[in-house]
């Protein structure tokens, strides 16, 4: 649910400034009681590929402490990530993986499992990506296996323009997104941006159950058409 194309200029632009709504990735104007909000930029964000190498062998005949098993490693390793995460105030999730031989009676060779990391600054990404992959190689030094972790993408934080984000939300909520949005690679590039939104009552994203209520999305309507106006004066 958003406005944010239709709402700002194409690239041609140039440096004119932009500004877009999108309904709440979070539950940070629920908290506050507040209908709509600013962003005041977007978390860093990485992905990393964590490749754990073990022994295939069988599920029946192998004795537990025979093992060399990924999988083992790679479950305290999604544990850490979680605990990392929480005791910084951070993310970290592990929400794909792939699993070699993938038998149901075959302790697995190999596990690649993907890690999405986000903070609230590069070092404390930096940080938290760190205490990841030591643990995992802790781990994997007592499993009898071995861990290679790969970024393969890493974005860095971005600040909306704060001047901007003043003259299109004055006196509203700000907030920080830990969302990547098509406004952050434009603010990137050196065009001005801000982005508004609206309040989202269940918190949930990139689900059915993701909602916004029409008096919250007429309010936000508003705002963004008095913020256009402003700018266009």
């Amino acid at each position: 649910m958003t406005w944010s194309r239709a709402a700002r200029p194409p690239c041609s632009t140039g440096s004119r400034p932009t500004s877009s709504l999108h309904v709440e990735q979070g539950r940070g104007l629920v908290d506050r009681d507040a209908p709509v909000g600013v962003h005041s930029g977007i978390w860093p964000h990485g992905r990393y590929r964590y490749d754990i190498a073990g022994r295939a062998d069988h599920a029946g005949t192998t004795r537990m402490e025979d093992r060399a098993d990924p999988m083992l490693t790679f479950a305290m390793t999604a544990l850490a990530a979680n605990k990392q995460a929480r005791l910084a105030g951070q993310r970290a999730t592990f929400g794909r993986i792939d699993v070699r031989p993938n038998g149901t009676n075959a302790v697995p060779s190999h596990v690649t499992a993907w890690l999405d990391a986000r903070a609230e600054s590069d070092e404390a990404l930096t940080v938290l990506v760190a205490a990841i992959e030591k643990q995992a190689a802790d781990r994997a030094g007592r499993d009898g296996t071995s861990v290679e972790v790969t970024p393969e993408s890493v974005s860095g934080a971005v600040a909306f323009d704060t001047a901007l984000r003043e003259r299109v939300g004055p006196g509203l909520p700000v907030l920080p997104t830990q969302a990547g949005h098509d406004a952050g690679i434009l603010q990137a590039a050196g065009i001005p941006s801000a982005m508004l939104f609206v309040r989202n009552p269940s918190g949930v994203s990139h689900s059915p159950a993701e909602t916004a209520s029409v008096e919250d999305c007429l309010a936000g309507v508003e705002a963004l058409a008095d913020a256009l106006a402003g700018l266009v004066a």
